[in-house]
């Protein structure tokens, strides 16, 4: 794929899962199921998402370009988390609450506990992407709302929740080091449990 059809694909995947976590922001019951929708534009559009990618690399070789999925889901991600600012929605309250459990949790279990999303995403996207009719969709429908009840993190999804917590939190407040090590270590865990299905086929 093109260099700018790949980075505008992933930034388009990454506005919609912004948009999906929104939904759950608002509203985290309602949010698990209607987080779907982002999933179903993403496979639609055909758009480039980190976790609908890393599962089907061809080679080792692609890992930059898997990372450039990840950052243009993050730039999306971004824009989202923008626009969130002029809500009257109490999205900054409940991405905190997401952040600051993430962080509590601590990088290890949040990476193991990552796996657990990777896995799910897969498998879902693996039926969508046939759409040889309504049963190829089932996974997905069940999946997401699967992995958010289970607290298994997405890294996209939680790029998302991060950036509303970091644009609402003075800078100074911020534990960075934590934060990062969380971050990478749910783009390892994704990363493993997308292709964990590979050991067992």
């Amino acid at each position: 794929m093109h260099f700018f059809e790949l980075v505008k694909r992933s930034i388009f995947a990454g506005v919609l899962i912004g948009i999906a976590g929104w939904g759950f922001l608002a509203n985290p019951v309602l949010g698990m199921f209607l987080f779907c929708v982002g999933l179903i534009g993403v496979i639609k559009y055909q758009s480039k998402l980190y976790t609908g990618t890393a599962g089907f690399l061809d080679s080792w070789r692609d890992i930059p370009m898997l990372l450039l999925v990840l950052l243009g889901n993050i730039i999306g991600c971004a824009l989202v988390a923008s626009i969130s600012l002029a809500t009257p929605l109490a999205l900054p309250a409940a991405a905190t609450g997401v952040i600051t459990g993430r962080l509590a949790l601590g990088w290890f279990k949040c990476g193991v506990l990552a796996m657990g999303c990777g896995l799910l995403m897969s498998f879902s996207v693996d039926f969508a992407r046939k759409n040889r009719d309504f049963s190829d969709w089932l996974p997905l429908l069940f999946a997401v709302p699967a992995f958010i009840m289970c607290g298994f993190p997405h890294c996209v999804a939680d790029a998302f929740y991060s950036l509303v917590y970091l644009f609402n939190t003075p800078a100074s407040e911020v534990a960075w080091g934590s934060f990062f090590a969380y971050y990478v270590s749910i783009v390892i865990g994704n990363f493993f449990g997308c292709n964990a299905y590979k050991v067992f086929r």
